[in-house]
């Protein structure tokens, strides 16, 4: 599929989303794939959930589906660590191909609204497609309240190239504030969550991110203890998952992980 064909599809796509908004659909002639991919990414963070015209889902569709093609990272591209069950891998989660990879959520679970946000969140909302906000809406319509911290939600994948979603909500620390016992029990509680249903499912793999870094303050170090901590004494004493995959993004949380798991 050539280039030319993406940028067909990201400026039908535009013109959908910005005429239900009610829009005039800007001239996008001239715009090259990645500014195209980034005026499509914040209209889709700030589009609520709800039903969507069926070709706009299939333009998305085909473009999702170009766009995982040739960065889809397998297992075999995680790092071994000196715990047998316990991998780590360096890089965008979204590309990640195993069971189930963890969102850190926010308590209403739609995704972030914030155009071109690079959080975990909106890269998942992002190139999962509209469905997954709305699939999370119909969780929120059931429930009748706010996600608390430290449960698990799960979704599809949509167009990710992992089977399964799971959205958990973090602790969030103030800024200047220090990180108390209580927030340090629900950061634990959001793998334990995760580990639980993970093998309810009995599902071979699951990738988490680092939560509650990030926009929620967690300081990464902490959350690092707390992550390997808990995903040690769970692949001590537990069958499934058979691989628990730490996912980390910066630098700093790559040398923190590495430091933890002595690498």
């Amino acid at each position: 599929m050539n280039k030319d064909t993406q940028i067909y599809r990201l400026q039908q796509m535009i013109a959908f989303l910005t005429e239900e908004k009610g829009e005039a659909i800007p001239d996008l002639s001239q715009k090259s794939e990645p500014e195209l991919e980034e005026i499509w990414r914040g209209l889709v963070n700030v589009r609520p959930a709800g039903d969507v015209d069926p070709h706009y889902l299939e333009l998305e569709e085909a473009y999702l589906k170009q766009y995982h093609t040739g960065a889809i990272v397998g297992m075999e591209s995680c790092q071994d660590t000196n715990e047998e069950r316990i991998n780590l891998y360096h890089g965008d989660l979204c590309h990640l191909e195993v069971d189930a990879i963890v969102n850190a959520a926010n308590s209403d679970l739609l995704g972030c609204f914030i155009p071109n946000h690079r959080c975990i969140d909106n890269a998942i909302h992002t190139f999962a497609g509209v469905k997954l906000r709305e699939c999370c809406h119909q969780i929120q319509l059931v429930q009748g309240k706010k996600e608390p911290v430290g449960s698990v939600k799960v979704t599809p994948s949509f167009h990710l190239p992992c089977e399964y979603v799971f959205h958990t909500v973090g602790p969030f620390i103030p800024p200047g504030k220090p990180v108390t016992a209580i927030r340090k029990q629900l950061l634990e509680k959001c793998y334990i969550s995760c580990l639980k249903k993970a093998e309810e499912m009995k599902l071979e793999s699951l990738a988490f991110c680092g939560i509650s870094t990030g926009q929620f303050g967690f300081p990464v170090e902490e959350a690092a203890s707390i992550a390997v901590s808990v995903v040690k004494d769970w692949s001590k004493q537990h069958t499934f998952p058979e691989t628990i995959i730490l996912s980390t993004y910066t630098n700093e949380e790559q040398m923190a992980y590495g430091k933890l798991l002595q690498l």
